[in-house]
């Protein structure tokens, strides 16, 4: 009987998804104890044929594949909560790689922490090209968001928050928390945020955020994401996806004014750096701002499921 699900959502990302993949076929952890679950969220390309083959070479896997036609990664991971067929979820997203004990660090520490209900681990960018030279860590936290906060399990620093594709939690909570169906990635568009709020509503139910750092996740990084151009695209839409979690949850205000003061913080950052890295610094904040302070068109009441 499965103990935990590794759950991977995926839109026409079937390259990158087999990749993903491959580091899912080395874990340390008896296949006979957890299954992979692959959100298939309407692709177009080869998606579904590629997991076919992946799953008939290898045999011992149990690798279920699901269709969701509702385009988005929220819903995909609505769906996934209610497909998965155990108690224990850890997700990854479909441009990463794992560590061989990622899903065995997930089942030990729930088995030996009864009351958590939600954990993250370690993330490492890892650049199929060189990382560019005017990259800060403040313009890389959008784009790879790594993240590190030493050898030891730990609750997450206030303020911090996991990253989506590398978080782990008890499905029965989840399932009464959902992931808004108003963020999140909707085939191209880059929007985000369906995560942090999941993890931040979860934070205010009262449940810790614990980090794990043997569950161990590589974000690869292609060079089309080291571009101004897609820095510039991202940080846009990461302004518009605040704008609609702050509207969800009735803090627009708020966000404006914590906006303001991270331009006082990146003004002062910028008399520190190199003048390539204040620039994409500015313009990152730039385009936040303009994505911030843009209204949104109306919207139905929200949804969580």
């Amino acid at each position: 009987m499965y103990r935990i699900t590794l759950v991977i959502p995926t839109y026409n990302r079937a390259a990158s998804l087999m990749r993903a993949l491959e580091s899912v076929a080395r874990q340390t952890l008896d296949p006979a104890l957890w299954e992979c679950l692959i959100i298939d969220n309407a692709s177009t390309d080869h998606t579904a044929e590629a997991v076919t083959l992946f799953a008939a070479e290898h045999p011992t896997l149990h690798i279920r594949l699901v269709r969701e036609e509702q385009q988005g990664v929220a819903h995909a991971r609505n769906r996934a909560l209610q497909e998965a067929t155990t108690e224990l979820i850890c997700s990854i997203d479909d441009d990463e790689r794992i560590n061989e004990g990622f899903i065995e660090a997930y089942l030990r520490f729930f088995d030996e922490h009864p009351d958590a209900v939600v954990a993250g681990g370690r993330i490492i960018a890892e650049y199929e090209q060189e990382r560019p030279h005017w990259m800060s860590r403040w313009t890389e936290r959008p784009i790879a968001n790594p993240m590190d906060y030493g050898e030891q399990i730990r609750p997450f620093p206030k303020g911090a928050l996991p990253g989506g594709g590398n978080m782990g939690f008890r499905r029965s909570i989840a399932l009464q928390v959902g992931f808004a169906t108003q963020l999140g990635r909707t085939g191209g568009r880059l929007l985000g945020g369906e995560e942090n709020d999941f993890l931040q509503r979860m934070r205010e139910a009262g449940h810790t955020l614990w980090y794990l750092p043997d569950a161990v996740m590589w974000h690869i990084i292609p060079p089309e994401k080291c571009t101004d151009e897609y820095l510039c695209r991202l940080a846009f839409n990461i302004g518009i996806s605040q704008r609609r979690r702050a509207e969800l949850r009735g803090g627009v205000g708020r966000a404006l004014l914590s906006e303001i003061g991270k331009w006082g913080a990146t003004l002062l950052l910028l008399f520190t750096m190199p003048p390539a890295k204040g620039l994409r610094l500015l313009r990152m904040r730039h385009h936040i701002a303009r994505g911030l302070f843009t209204k949104t068109a109306q919207r139905p009441p929200a949804t969580t499921k």
